[in-house]
């Protein structure tokens, strides 16, 4: 257990690299179906996550992507994923929940758009299942102690998806850089 927590700490974003370009960005809740419970509702047991997913021009469709854990959806706690996650000339392409509105001054570029269910933003529809899936498939249970490790995990994976040669040994090098640390 004491392995897979230094490997997880080393798998932590270094936030060097801020999403640009098309960026697409979203919240959701991760946890169990609750009876009664629907939406964005704070009493909830579910976690609350933001996500955001670079739209590419080319082939690839997709590029880097971010999540980390919430408290709740307004703009003073979407403006500090943003200061970390999002270059300040991204155009951001959100849905349009107003918790968002905060963060127009700061970023030019920044659109809102009608979800349709999730039709006009596929790609990152797509995303966050693939991470709901993971968590299930892996960790079978997200303790609201232990999910930011675990979406930092999923993001190291999937934003090194196209160096998986070299995956491995940046671990390494990170798990020693970051161990000579504490």
């Amino acid at each position: 257990m004491w392995l897979n927590g230094k490997i997880q700490q080393a798998m932590h974003s270094s936030k060097r690299y801020p999403l640009g370009g098309m960026v697409h960005l979203n919240e959701f809740f991760v946890g169990e179906y609750e009876e009664g419970r629907i939406g964005r509702n704070s009493g909830s047991k579910k976690r609350l996550v933001v996500v955001a997913l670079e739209i590419l021009e080319d082939e690839n469709g997709v590029g880097r992507a971010y999540a980390k854990v919430i408290s709740h959806a307004s703009g003073k706690d979407f403006k500090p994923f943003f200061d970390d996650y999002i270059s300040c000339d991204a155009h951001v392409v959100t849905d349009e929940w107003k918790g968002y509105l905060l963060l127009r001054n700061d970023y030019p570029y920044f659109e809102q758009k009608p979800s349709g269910k999730g039709s006009n933003f596929p790609e990152l529809h797509i995303h966050r299942l693939n991470i709901q899936r993971h968590l299930r498939g892996i960790h079978h249970h997200c303790s609201k102690k232990h999910l930011q490790s675990y979406l930092d995990e999923y993001h190291y994976k999937y934003n090194r998806r196209n160096h998986m040669d070299t995956i491995f040994d940046n671990l390494v090098v990170r798990m020693a850089t970051f161990r000579a640390i504490m």
